[in-house]
């Protein structure tokens, strides 16, 4: 049983990013809240530079 995390994502179309709760165990399609669009990209952590 897999525990909800909220993750990155940002649309392809309208360039919206926004943040939605993933659970790993389901497979769901997304849309754009904004545009409603389903090219929804997961969004990779950044990495901090430390100098």
């Amino acid at each position: 049983m897999g525990t909800q995390t909220l993750k990155p994502f940002k649309c392809l179309m309208c360039g919206h990013e926004y943040e939605e709760t993933v659970d790993p165990d389901k497979d769901e399609e997304r849309s754009c809240p904004q545009c409603r669009s389903n090219s929804i990209r997961h969004l990779k952590a950044k990495k901090e530079k430390v100098n």
